[in-house]
């Protein structure tokens, strides 16, 4: 992973810890990407986006930001159908986040939640928004590309070939149903991935390399360095992409 070790909670000793921390906390999944790329890719890309991010806030906010261990389990029951996945459905992560922002609200002077899978992103607005009317400062942020295709298509497995090469089986890699996912999205949640798409991508990862993933994550991570310095959320707890109001909508990282 790229977060730096002196930015991660998980190797502080309590004493080390700043109260009024700014907190970010990656959330993704484990879950089918295909046959070529892990089933942490959601959690590699959220935790990565995470860190760096924090990297670059640090030299602007005192304390200096924090990230919290990664939320590796999120709600993927439409890939349940592939050995692998592991989902713990919506009710399950609605506690999980819930009860997390009450914890870190004890100490922590403000909470991000960095998700990097789209099937989360309905448990976020809900769990977050009763956050809100909680009294909580927490807000949450999505891993997106404008134009990226659903699910270890292109987009995916560049990230991947920068982020994490080694895990990267791209001898395996095949293409896979490449209708929009606005298309598909009626058919995944009735039936599931795997009566889309028997390999599991969601997209064609042909044309996919290091130096285009490299350039995604420099555009996720300045993305969300504005998305924080800006502080703005709607009723949701999205943090608001002000500089991309007048721009096309982007896509989840990973359905």
């Amino acid at each position: 992973m790229t977060t730096a070790r002196h930015n991660r909670l998980a190797h502080r000793a309590w004493t080390t810890v700043s109260a009024k921390s700014l907190v970010l906390v990656p959330i993704g999944s484990t879950e089918q990407h295909g046959p070529h790329l892990p089933l942490n890719t959601d959690s590699v890309i959220a935790e990565s986006v995470a860190g760096r991010a924090a990297e670059e806030l640090s030299a602007r906010l005192i304390p200096p930001p924090l990230v919290a261990p990664t939320l590796a389990y999120g709600a993927s029951g439409e890939h349940a159908s592939f050995p692998g996945t592991v989902s713990i459905g919506h009710e399950a992560l609605h506690a999980v986040i819930v009860e997390t922002v009450r914890s870190l609200s004890l100490w922590a002077g403000r909470v991000v939640f960095v998700n990097g899978h789209g099937g989360n992103t309905a448990t976020l607005d809900a769990a977050l928004g009763a956050m809100h009317a909680e009294g909580h400062a927490v807000a949450w942020a999505g891993c997106g590309i404008t134009g990226g295709d659903a699910h270890a298509g292109r987009t995916e497995t560049s990230l991947m070939l920068y982020l994490a090469p080694e895990e990267v089986r791209i001898r395996e890699a095949v293409a896979g149903d490449t209708r929009p996912l606005d298309v598909l999205m009626p058919l995944l949640t009735a039936h599931g991935v795997k009566a889309v798409s028997p390999s599991g991508v969601l997209g064609d990862p042909a044309g996919a390399s290091a130096d285009e993933g490299r350039r995604h994550v420099r555009t996720m991570v300045s993305r969300l360095v504005g998305q924080i310095t800006a502080a703005t959320t709607d009723e949701r707890g999205r943090l608001l992409d002000l500089a991309a109001r007048d721009r096309p909508g982007t896509k989840a990282a990973g359905r």
